[in-house]
């Protein structure tokens, strides 16, 4: 369950037509040229300020007198004030952020051009407090845009995407109870049994789609259906990692949790999904709390409850009461910080609680 932008954003991306749909005309293919020397240096530029937090790195990009233009301009500087605020609460200082994007259509119609388009995008980040070497995840957005002539150059007249950094940087939680990490200690070894962690998280890592560093040519796996334009493709995704007999996880498919003709309701849908593990035997709820709760030591979690979560585990995420996104446990990093991958929008061995505010509730599920 996505916000409605979403819907909107893909029905634009599916609707524009193929990039070599149309026979262009010597003037299209300038401004075609023109338009991918901008777009290029848009979004390096938009990632420059992930980092350096200085608007006029992008301004010039946007029409502060069209509404449209005004509202993605307004977008891109509370994204990176968010992942900033972010950054500042965890001790973490964002060194990086590396775009590659790629044309999926583009339709030109004289001094306006519609295009879609994914990117894959690379953010690096060290620890202020520790000489370790940068870490980097990767997020893969789809976008919907519209770039109009004006002058000698082009401009965002408007764009839609699922952007999973846009929050509220003012609700971020601090860490009252020291820094989050997963298993600090012996007690979440890894035992063989009929679910196989390793080939789970190789093929959460593999099938991660447009997030920077995710294989597979950053596809998704194309034996199941994706349900991106359907309200979103993260607990078809999470039903693939635990149940895949193939590559992934190996968990056997029941009456109610598989995937035939699509998939069933448990195992594309989340408040099901989250049902039917919890219910089935398949999955142990080890703790459900905001990050403070989850975080915070305690006699039956000494190093707080987040710390019980093995790789091949599950995050899910609940807002407002109602479970709106699941992610994959993949690992930590340098520094114990715990990574996950989800679909939609894609993310690779993003910490967990990027994106998600004081509010979310996190649903810790371990795997039997």
């Amino acid at each position: 369950m996505l916000r409605l932008f979403l819907l909107i954003s893909v029905s634009l991306i599916i609707g524009l037509s193929p990039l070599n749909a149309y026979a262009l005309s010597p003037k299209q293919d300038q401004d075609k040229e023109e338009i991918m020397v901008f777009l290029r240096q848009l979004f390096t530029d938009r990632n420059k300020l992930l980092v350096n937090q200085q608007p006029e790195t992008i301004q010039k990009y946007y029409v502060p007198s069209e509404a449209g233009s005004r509202f993605a301009y307004q977008m891109e500087l509370k994204r990176a004030k968010y992942i900033s605020a972010w950054a500042e609460k965890r001790g973490l200082r964002l060194v990086s952020a590396e775009p590659n994007i790629r044309i999926a259509r583009f339709k030109g119609n004289g001094d306006q051009a519609s295009i879609s388009l994914v990117q894959s995008a690379k953010i690096s980040y060290n620890y202020k407090a520790s000489s370790l070497a940068p870490q980097s995840f990767g997020i893969g957005t789809r976008h919907a845009l519209t770039v109009k002539k004006m002058g000698d150059g082009w401009v965002v007249k408007k764009e839609w995407y699922l952007d999973p950094l846009e929050e509220n940087p003012d609700l971020i939680p601090d860490s009252p109870n020291g820094f989050p990490h997963l298993a600090p200690d012996d007690n979440a070894t890894n035992k063989k049994g009929r679910y196989n962690r390793e080939r789970a998280v190789a093929y959460a890592n593999k099938y991660a789609g447009l997030a920077w560093g995710a294989g597979n040519n950053n596809r998704y796996n194309r034996k199941y259906k994706d349900y991106t334009s359907l309200g979103g493709d993260c607990t078809n995704f999470a039903s693939q990692v635990l149940g895949d007999a193939k590559e992934g996880g190996g968990l056997p498919m029941s009456g109610a949790w598989g995937y035939w003709g699509g998939g069933s309701r448990a195992w594309v849908q989340t408040d099901a999904f989250e049902h039917f593990l919890l219910y089935s035997g398949y999955g142990r709820l080890i703790a459900k709390g905001t990050f403070e709760e989850i975080t915070r030591s305690g006699g039956k979690h000494p190093h707080g409850a987040i710390a019980k979560l093995q790789p091949g585990d599950l995050i899910g995420y609940e807002l407002k009461g109602d479970t709106d996104h699941f992610s994959i446990v993949v690992g930590q990093d340098e520094n114990g910080y715990p990574l996950v991958n989800s679909h939609t929008a894609d993310r690779y061995r993003v910490p967990f609680d990027l994106g998600w505010d004081q509010t979310t509730k996190y649903i810790l599920i371990h795997i039997k």
